[in-house]
């Protein structure tokens, strides 16, 4: 099975957030703009509950994939959870708190694409 790509693996992160309600998903491209990272994957939810079941759910998902996180922060106080894939980036915050940074702003030279739920499309 070949490996995927890097915006292969940000787009299943985004489903698998996507399948758990996670709202306002964003894949934002960085190749252009930094070395740090290729993608972010940001979206937001209502809760800390539901926050912590998108984690879970971007989590197990990627890792059926094959995909383990570097590192993560933010799985306890659930505002803003972080996981590292080292290629990606998922972010998931709590609305207010992803209102509060925008990170989408500070990233706002690079392309970005609202993703949206395939199986779920109206």
């Amino acid at each position: 099975m070949p490996e995927m790509t890097s915006r292969q693996v940000a787009y299943n992160a985004a489903q698998y957030a996507l399948n758990q309600k996670a709202e306002n998903v964003i894949l934002i491209d960085l190749k252009t703009v930094t070395s740090m990272t290729d993608y972010f994957v940001v979206c937001h939810a209502q809760t800390d509950i539901q926050v912590k079941a998108i984690a879970d759910a971007v989590m197990d998902g990627l890792r059926m994939e094959g995909e383990k996180p570097w590192h993560s922060e933010g799985i306890h106080s659930l505002n803003w959870v972080l996981l590292d894939y080292v290629d990606i980036v998922v972010h998931i915050f709590k609305k207010d708190v992803r209102e509060f940074y925008g990170l989408e702003s500070l990233w706002g030279d690079a392309p970005q694409e609202q993703i949206v739920d395939e199986l779920n499309e109206n």
